[in-house]
């Protein structure tokens, strides 16, 4: 049997029984935030808005009639605007499609690392078909996740990185990736040249 509680000492002491719950739910709700804030830590978005710019160009040609390709992407100048064209002649046309956020994950950190070190770095622009259209789908900074999208028979295109993102991207990579140094060679004796030790 449950003995109450004397009626004098009100409603409230009923809650004190409960109290011992407490810690256990605080501390799960501290994991829980300190989970988020991490999380938080392991992505970053972009300081603006990217807008992508998509080519189609019409082809005198008895097996196509155009090709599509991702020209550029540049700052997004309306974000809250919806796709347009921007160029219209007789051969080509250019689509702008805005308010694409670009963001960057820890898991893909060493990729952003080999796309920010090669010559000439890109944003690499994953692009399906719908409605007739060449629509960007996906976009990543990450020179092996753009690969993974290639390879696995996506249309892919690389196009410039905006020089001014350059910092915001390399400033997330000094923070979660630490290249691997270069090992030396090893050799069968300090006698041997050039010939590194197959143990």
């Amino acid at each position: 049997m449950t003995k109450e509680l004397p009626s004098r000492q009100g409603k409230h002491c009923l809650e004190i029984r409960y109290l011992g719950a407490f810690p256990v739910a605080r501390s799960q709700w501290l994991a829980h935030n300190a989970g988020m804030a991490e999380q938080a830590a392991a992505t970053r978005v972009a300081p603006y808005p990217i807008a992508v710019i998509m080519e189609r160009v019409k082809l005198a040609d008895r097996w196509a009639t155009e090709r599509w390709e991702t020209k550029g992407v540049v700052r997004d100048p309306l974000p809250e605007g919806g796709e347009r064209v921007i160029v219209s002649d007789e051969n080509i046309t250019q689509f702008l499609f805005p308010g694409i956020t670009l963001r960057l994950v820890r898991a893909e950190a060493e990729g952003y690392y080999l796309n920010i070190t090669s010559p000439h770095p890109k944003v690499f622009v994953l692009w399906r078909m719908r409605d007739e259209r060449a629509r960007p789908e996906l976009l990543t900074l990450s020179y092996n996740e753009g690969t993974r999208w290639a390879d696995s028979g996506e249309n892919v295109d690389g196009v410039a990185l905006p020089a001014d993102l350059l910092p915001w991207i390399a400033e997330f990579v000094a923070e979660h990736y630490q290249p691997e140094p270069r090992k030396k060679p090893r050799y069968a004796s300090s006698k041997d040249k050039g010939v590194a030790s197959r143990r």
